[in-house]
Order: structure tokens, then C-alpha cells, then sequence
């Protein structure tokens, strides 16, 4: 039984996001939502509820490298419950240690990579954060 889900990498400046195909296999970059304030972030991630009639959001959460949580990962969990109070949608957790270097790898071994798209690596990144819960 898939389920629509939607990954989120959330950061302070850009919410990479990505979505699942209808069986749940696969996990492909939709979008980069440029934060500006929380009623426009939510409207935008609304759109994107609607058309996929989502189900599930699957949030990144940057915890450090020592395994606790910083300040951005507990920004992160703050955005997370208003996430999940606003759509009244679950969210889920993936450790997203690493994702950005790894979303970058792959769009350098893609020939995608540009330092001035940081969008794009956020979209990547939501699209890895999203196939580690896929898979799990």
C-alpha cells in the first residue's frame, strides 16, 4: 500500500522538497520553496498537499555529528509541529547528516551542479532525506 509523501529539507533560507510516485518507489525533486514567512511558506507547501493529495510529510532533521540536536534541527522540529498542526498531517523524521554533501556529489556527477542553484542541491537533498524513509 503506497502512501503519498512529501520530503521536506528545511532550512532557513529554502525548503527543498520532493515527492513519491504512486507505488512509493521512487523519490524524484519537485521544487524549492524560497522562505519568506510562515503563512507563505504553508501556502505554497498547500498547493503542493492539493495537487499530490499528500498524506505524510517525511522532514530532514540535521542533527549534528555527535548525534544531538542543534539549533537548526530544533528550528526544524518547531516548523515540523506547525507543519503537522496546520495540515493536520503526520510528520516523520529522517537523520539528514550528510544529504547536502551527497545531494551535491550526485548533481556533480550528473554535471548539474552549479554553486549559484543551492535550490536545486535543497531539492536533491529532500528527494534523499524522502528515499531513506522510503526504504526504511
Amino acid at each position: 500500500m503506497a502512501i503519498a509523501a512529501l520530503g521536506l529539507d528545511v532550512g532557513r533560507k529554502r525548503i527543498g522538497v520532493a515527492g513519491c510516485d504512486g507505488l512509493g518507489l521512487l523519490a524524484t525533486e519537485l521544487t524549492t520553496i524560497h522562505r519568506t514567512t510562515l503563512e507563505q511558506d504553508f501556502a505554497a507547501i498547500a498547493k503542493l498537499v492539493e495537487e499530490r493529495q499528500i498524506e505524510i510529510f517525511v522532514v530532514g532533521l540535521p542533527y549534528q555529528m555527535d548525534g544531538t540536536l542543534g539549533k537548526q534541527a530544533k528550528a526544524t522540529q518547531k516548523f515540523a509541529r506547525r507543519l503537522r498542526q496546520h495540515f493536520d498531517l503526520p510528520v516523520e523524521y529522517v537523520d539528514e547528516r550528510l544529504t547536502s554533501v551527497e545531494a551535491e556529489n550526485q548533481l556533480k556527477a550528473q554535471k548539474r551542479y552549479s554553486r549559484q542553484d543551492k535550490g536545486l542541491v535543497d531539492q536533491v537533498a529532500a528527494k534523499i532525506i524522502l528515499k531513506q524513509w522510503l526504504d526504511s
